[in-house]
């Protein structure tokens, strides 16, 4: 008699068999946005192999070649494909390392968005009481104050009181602070939904009667359960964060010149626009859009499939 065994399945093996990936392989557009995210994600990260140009080595840029129209128009020269701004930079390589400042931008911001609000949403959760009014009081003032309004003061009186060489320096760390710090109530607020939810179940009160510490409980039980909203949240807000950079690099408070990413490419190119070299502003402005609109419809997406009233696999 021989004993037959059988290897658990691997993440890989039980994420193509879960429902998640069953619904997204019978959604063309969460497809197509995921599609659209992830080829950003690849040519922002391999800018450095496959831009024509290093925007950032000035040896590399000729003055002459300045406000290239791109390929396809008449005096557009093959070497610029979309064309070149007014300091001779190749404009793909511009956008493939600004979409790649942009994303990092955005992802780091809602990292530190997620640790403080998942944070502060587990604390006020379980604790309720004084604490829970605090924090929650705290947020209402937060949320009353748009990001924007908020990053604007924060970056001028940084540049008031330090210099402006050493923001240009500093720019990615500040943006990611301001913007992570800004944002941090969206996901409070969710969690601590969840955790008012899950508080009062039987395994949490399991865990009390068998001397679990209130720290324990909170992360090992009742923040698994929370995490599916904050997903869900987290898509939606790159998205947030990239735009808030945009707009604060298009007011001369975010990314400098000498580093492009899509918000300060819009800028440097706007006094131009009028001038017949469209492209510096517009190229930019088309890849910012379609970047957050798959983004926004990734999350909408998630948020659908994460909800099971609204789906039931057959």
């Amino acid at each position: 008699m021989s004993d037959t065994t059988q290897s658990a399945p691997g993440p890989l093996s039980r994420l193509l068999a879960s429902d998640i990936f069953y619904r997204f392989r019978r959604d063309p557009v969460a497809i197509v946005s995921a599609t659209i995210v992830l080829l950003f994600v690849l040519a922002a990260a391999l800018a450095p192999l496959i831009a024509p140009q290093n925007p950032y080595d000035l040896t590399q840029l000729d003055i002459m070649d300045s406000e290239v129209p791109p390929f396809w128009q008449e005096q557009g020269d093959p070497r610029f494909l979309l064309g070149s701004d007014h300091q001779g930079r190749d404009m793909l390589s511009t956008i493939l390392y600004g979409t790649g400042l942009s994303l990092i931008i955005g992802v780091f911001a809602v990292l530190l968005q997620a640790f403080l609000g998942v944070s502060i949403g587990l604390i006020a959760g379980y604790n309720g009481g004084r604490i829970d009014a605090f924090f929650m009081r705290l947020a209402d003032i937060q949320l009353s104050l748009s990001t924007l309004m908020i990053a604007i003061i924060a970056l001028a009186v940084f540049q008031a009181a330090f210099g402006s060489e050493l923001y240009q320096d500093l720019a990615i760390i500040m943006l990611i602070l301001v913007i992570g710090i800004a944002e941090w109530p969206q996901y409070a607020r969710t969690v601590r939904a969840s955790v008012l939810a899950e508080r009062s179940k039987e395994y949490v009160d399991a865990a009390r009667v068998i001397g679990l510490p209130r720290s324990r409980i909170m992360i090992r039980h009742i923040l698994p359960n929370t995490l599916s909203p904050v997903l869900v949240i987290s898509t939606v807000q790159v998205a947030e964060a990239i735009i808030a950079e945009a707009s604060l690099s298009f007011l001369g408070l975010g990314m400098p010149v000498t580093q492009p990413s899509l918000g300060s490419l819009i800028r440097s190119g706007f006094e131009y626009i009028f001038s017949g070299s469209w492209w510096i502003t517009i190229i930019p402005s088309i890849v910012l859009v379609v970047l957050i609109l798959a983004l926004n419809l990734l999350g909408d997406w998630l948020r659908d499939a994460l909800n099971p009233r609204l789906y039931s696999r057959r």
